[in-house]
């Protein structure tokens, strides 16, 4: 019998990249970025078992996490990215975005690999508005290559103008680099927005077409994002988006990606 869906609802959309090409899994990445709402669920209680057990469904290499609270007194004086880690047997990494709640506010990376290097970058904002950051992190492949991997969560007021500040303070943090990178985050806006438009000159998404990733009960906008650069250093295998209505508002994206030659 079919379970009630003010029950249970876990709505998986998968979509498969089918290619002809033989799969390297010594350079293979398994990519997660969700935000978790500071660890709060739907159902308005504290839940991050249920959180965990999003991530865990697609195991994960790394992950970037939005919304993460560092002993704030509405996260019960706990530390999220090490109850996750702990949770998801990840090694965490958190970065403090603005002071908070009698704590620290901002982003957090999980990772099955060791940290060669971690930076985080802070990013310009307007006075009023919520302080945000790029956290990033040096990790080393099976196979031996270095990449970066860097999570963000941009602005998320109805005016644009941090978001586009934002966007191209990202850009300009990686344009001399030569070091493939994956971004991933909530991103706060549309693919044809200003701000998106301006990643997407030197970031390719993993969805090119439009999808869903928030709210989660219904999917209805893709705010959420993982992109990678240059372009012809990665090639897309796998990817999903991932929707529990109840341990967090957004929907977590999850992409399985190929370091090329």
């Amino acid at each position: 019998m079919l379970k009630p869906l003010s029950t249970i609802c876990f709505l998986l959309i998968s979509f498969l990249t089918l290619t002809a090409q033989p799969v390297d899994s010594t350079r293979i990445i398994r990519v997660l970025t969700y935000n978790i709402y500071h660890g709060e669920t739907m159902k308005g209680d504290f839940d991050l078992d249920l959180i965990a057990k999003v991530i865990k469904s697609v195991d994960p290499d790394i992950v970037a996490l939005q919304e993460v609270d560092y002993k704030t007194n509405r996260a019960r004086k706990m530390d999220l990215a090490t109850e996750l880690g702990y949770r998801t047997k990840m090694t965490p990494l958190f970065g403090r975005a603005m002071y908070y709640d009698d704590g620290e506010y901002g982003e957090a990376i999980l990772s099955k690999y060791t940290f060669l290097q971690t930076i985080n970058h802070p990013l310009p904002y307007s006075e009023g508005k919520e302080p945000r950051a790029l956290l990033e992190a040096t990790i080393v492949l099976e196979s031996g290559d270095t990449i970066r991997f860097a999570g963000t969560h941009l602005d998320h007021t109805k005016n644009d103008y941090d978001r586009q500040n934002q966007a191209r303070e990202i850009n300009g943090i990686y344009n001399n680099s030569t070091v493939p990178t994956i971004l991933a985050g909530d991103l706060n806006d549309t693919i044809t927005s200003s701000a998106m438009k301006s990643l997407f000159k030197n970031w390719t998404s993993v969805y090119q077409e439009r999808q869903g990733t928030y709210p989660s009960s219904y999917a209805g906008r893709m705010i959420d994002y993982i992109l990678f650069r240059p372009a012809n250093k990665w090639r897309v295998v796998e990817k999903q988006i991932i929707c529990d209505m109840w341990a967090s508002d957004h929907c977590a994206v999850f992409a399985v990606l190929e370091l090329l030659d």
